[in-house]
């Protein structure tokens, strides 16, 4: 972090002039209009920092300042300002690795935890975009917990609830670190059959990464869910939510085939389990094959039984 500090002796000087809240304004304004392609911005200077846009792909010793910026604001704009412009440039490769190594993953995980709800979405979004990086998930992955329970205790269908479920699916997207949402489970559940279509296919696309691995099937199968969960598998269904639904009962059926010591009759009345496996589902399944639409019908012959 001392890196982020001495060079932030330089970005301090800026707001000691008169002309700082110009400087800082120039730092944090919006995205130009008009299509531009990235480019990176050579110079090092603080000046020519406070001068860029959405549209610049910082350096090194740019993303220093950024984060000491970032670090040392007080007002919530710059700060809000500043996770985008950082979120921004952590879409590519070599600067998630830039600002792992200069310590930023921490001054961005600590915005999370900010009463500001945009502040908190955008601190998200650059966690999202950092945690691309398989190195990275190391540092990240402190935050899963508390990332959690804002999801599940959040407003539904909230900016903040959709940035967690993305900053979730990301960290899930590898086997290792998925045993940590073993115990939200149900909530997982809960919020897909509560939330809007948005949140719906943002939380099949975590539980079909969960589902994809073996380890977490009993866990999965064991959930207490509500029984409208069968209505994901109704004809009327929004195309890109059946599909995933769908999906999610083939990668579970797999893997409980793979795992087949897996103690079913452990599995409680109101589980998944019952759900996916009962006379409702095969009939629904069955009403499926003369779905409309080819994707659908492909999707549930692939299917197989379970006995």
């Amino acid at each position: 972090m001392g890196g982020v500090r001495e060079a932030g002796w330089v970005a301090a000087g800026l707001v000691l002039g008169a002309g700082a809240c110009y400087c800082i304004y120039r730092l944090m304004r919006g995205q130009r209009q008009g299509g531009h392609r990235r480019r990176l911005r050579p110079s090092q200077s603080v000046e020519d920092l406070t001068n860029g846009s959405y549209d610049d792909v910082l350096n090194a010793e740019q993303l220093k300042k950024l984060l000491y910026l970032l670090e040392s604001a007080e007002d919530p704009i710059i700060i809000e300002r500043a996770l985008v412009t950082l979120g921004n440039n952590a879409a590519f490769s070599a600067n998630q690795v830039i600002i792992r190594e200069l310590g930023g993953i921490p001054i961005v995980g600590s915005k999370i935890n900010d009463p500001n709800h945009s502040i908190k979405e955008k601190a998200l979004n650059a966690l999202n975009n950092l945690s691309v990086n398989v190195e990275n998930q190391i540092k990240i992955k402190v935050y899963v917990n508390q990332v959690c329970e804002d999801v599940f205790s959040g407003p539904l269908n909230s900016p903040v609830q959709l940035a967690g479920l993305r900053l979730l699916t990301n960290m899930t997207v590898t086997n290792d670190h998925q045993h940590m949402l073993s115990s939200y489970i149900p909530d997982l559940f809960q919020v897909l059959l509560t939330g809007n279509g948005s949140t719906k296919v943002q939380v099949l696309k975590l539980l079909l990464n969960l589902s994809e691995n073996p380890a977490m099937t009993g866990g999965l199968l064991g959930a207490q869910v509500d029984a409208s969960f069968l209505s994901l598998y109704d004809g009327h269904t929004a195309k890109e939510i059946l599909l995933r639904a769908l999906t999610l009962f083939q990668n579970i059926n797999n893997c409980l085939k793979k795992e087949g010591h897996i103690a079913i009759q452990y599995f409680t009345k109101g589980s998944l389990f019952f759900l996916l496996y009962g006379e409702e589902c095969a009939q629904k399944m069955s009403d499926l094959l003369n779905h409309h639409d080819a994707d659908v019908k492909e999707k549930v012959t692939v299917i197989p039984k379970f006995y």
